[in-house]
């Protein structure tokens, strides 16, 4: 796989080690998500009345995922086939000895395993709980990030999800010493809303919300936030 993206060009590749194994997502096991999704009563019932869906459902080609045609499971079951409990400092130091480009680790929750990847070569690490859906309890990375910030100081890139799903948690994010945030759910909501163009509408009310957050805060700038304003932003 990593020779493939370096053949493909791409610029980074981001390890994940916060999904060594599946969460217990109950609520996916409920609504039938599984490959194929399941079809139960509460699915036709929700449809019902959203006629929009069924037109959708009757006159468009059905969504096909290349890769998942043989799975037959859940989709938590598939991740426990795909990722590695046993991977270790050793299996991130191979990567960066074949891996020429930016290196990025996503999924660290802990101030030690930050300072480890910085001494790894990483290029940045991505402060993150998997949204919250491997463990519940788990540390809210912004309540991390100062901590590692300070730690690190200019090392190398700082990043954070979870929990991005307005532009003023951007705005937090950096006053708290953030260089880069990441969203999920935010941009997923307006893929299935509207396609493209629902993800384009996602991303502009977000630099809406950021401008709007920014002006209130008395910024010309993104570049201007600093941890002074964060008291305005809890």
């Amino acid at each position: 796989m990593i020779k493939r993206a370096e053949i493909a060009g791409y610029e980074g590749l981001v390890l994940t080690v916060d999904a060594q194994v599946a969460g217990a997502r109950l609520r996916d096991v409920r609504n039938g998500l599984t490959v194929p999704p399941t079809l139960t009563l509460n699915t036709f019932l929700n449809a019902v009345p959203r006629p929009g869906w069924w037109w959708n459902f009757l006159t468009k080609e059905p969504l096909n995922f290349a890769a998942l045609e043989s799975w037959n499971g859940t989709v938590a079951q598939l991740m426990d086939t795909m990722f590695d409990p046993s991977m270790t400092y050793d299996d991130l130091k191979w990567i960066r000895s074949i891996w020429k480009k930016k290196l990025i680790v996503k999924g660290v929750q802990r101030l030690d395993d930050a300072l480890k990847c910085a001494d790894y070569g990483v290029d940045a690490v991505v402060l993150s709980n998997h949204g919250g859906r491997q463990l519940d309890r788990a540390p809210v990375p912004f309540e991390l990030l100062p901590e590692v910030r300070r730690e690190l100081k200019s090392s190398m890139e700082l990043h954070i999800d979870t929990g991005i799903m307005h532009g003023a948690d951007i705005v937090a994010a950096k006053a708290l010493g953030a260089d880069f945030t990441w969203i999920g759910r935010a941009y997923l909501y307006g893929l299935m809303a509207g396609g493209k163009i629902g993800v384009e509408r996602t991303l502009t009310i977000l630099q809406t919300q950021m401008v709007r957050t920014l002006k209130l805060l008395g910024a010309n700038s993104i570049a201007e936030v600093d941890a002074s304003m964060i008291k305005f932003l809890k």
